[in-house]
């Protein structure tokens, strides 16, 4: 009997499907499995909680300045000086990167983007008079878990989507600020979602490129001073909170660590060829 080779340029005689005992010789199980470690996965969702704490932070400040506990002189103040001791931390971790950014450009950058804010202010207050509230809160909802869902987190993943995710941020930072008193509070939170959603996810990554150590103490920080904050508000909100960030930090990692060895990736010679240089 004629031997079967593994060509397509001739007619051998076999069906087209046809293989012979040894072509799965050349199978291969998991070739490109990366074998986690319990506390590093823990010590890497730190990222989550930062942004889920993020997210809390700019809600709460929402509810003190419509209760007008929170003066939107403060927050532009203390956001103001938070926002640039950020950039003074950054311009340090950045020293030596080569960058063709200046302090002339990037100063000119905000006080564009801080007068076009401050003269549309007035139009933000009554952009949305006509739709009810509880259509403003479901909206605000929806881009703030979008917000959530599709930011940077470091995965190499299809649906990570830096852009959409700060839009979706600043989507809901305007509807809340079309519900506020006055064209300054509008100002104060379109600048504080700014800081949160663009510049704060940037400082965190150099943060963690330059100083690793840091990283762990800044995720606790930042989950106990939500914590403490949303205290303040709601009970039960800083106790779903706790139990998420406790779901997120230890269980979700201690769950992955579980199912990895039930992963079944096969390779073989019915893989796509790869072309090598």
């Amino acid at each position: 009997m004629k031997k079967w080779k593994k060509i397509l340029y001739e007619d051998q005689g076999f069906p087209d499907h046809y293989v012979d005992d040894t072509f799965l010789d050349e199978l291969k199980k998991n070739l490109h499995t990366r074998n986690y470690e319990y506390w590093r996965v823990v010590k890497e969702s730190g990222v989550v909680t930062q942004q889920l704490c993020s997210v809390c932070i700019f809600v709460m400040v929402f509810i003190f300045m419509d209760a007008k506990v929170l003066a939107a002189e403060t927050l532009v103040y203390i956001s103001g000086g938070l926002t640039l001791l950020g950039y003074l931390i950054n311009c340090l971790l950045q020293h030596s990167t080569q960058t063709k950014r200046t302090f002339k450009d990037d100063l000119k950058t905000v006080m564009i983007f801080a007068g076009f804010s401050y003269c549309l202010s007035p139009v933000l207050v009554s952009l949305t008079e006509t739709i009810a509230t509880d259509t403003i809160y479901a909206m605000t909802t929806v881009m703030l878990l979008a917000n959530l869902c599709f930011h940077d987190y470091g995965a190499d993943a299809e649906m990570v989507s830096g852009v959409l995710s700060l839009n979706a941020g600043l989507f809901a930072s305007v509807c809340l600020a079309s519900r506020l008193h006055t064209s300054h509070h509008s100002f104060a939170t379109v600048t504080f979602a700014v800081e949160l959603f663009a510049l704060w996810p940037a400082l965190r990554r150099n943060l963690r490129q330059h100083m690793p150590s840091s990283h762990v103490a800044m995720t606790t920080v930042l989950t106990l001073l939500t914590l403490g904050s949303l205290f303040c508000v709601s009970l039960t909100a800083a106790i779903l909170l706790f139990i998420a960030v406790i779901f997120i930090t230890f269980i979700c990692p201690a769950w992955l660590i579980t199912i990895q060895p039930y992963k079944n990736n096969i390779h073989g010679p019915w893989d796509e060829a790869v072309i090598k240089e």
